[in-house]
């Protein structure tokens, strides 16, 4: 595979830091449209932005119906 620009900005590929971390689906594409954000495409800056968010909360929505989302205020 080549390793396109918009994802080895800053000497590391997206995809490598992703695994590292173990990023469930939803939040490793939220983190791989918030890292490529108008780098890929200048004018799709706000179009890569508002992907991400839509991963975000379709993963909020899931954890909610799973259970998982813990009590909110609480650390």
């Amino acid at each position: 595979m080549n390793h396109p620009a918009h994802y080895t900005a800053g000497g590391i590929e997206v995809i490598d830091f992703l695994e590292a971390w173990n990023f469930p689906f939803h939040l490793a594409n939220a983190i791989k449209y918030i890292s490529r954000a108008g780098r890929k495409d200048k004018n799709a800056l706000v179009t890569d932005l508002k992907k991400a968010v839509w991963y975000i909360n379709r993963y909020i929505d899931y954890v909610e119906k799973q259970g998982l989302g813990g009590k909110e205020g609480k650390s």
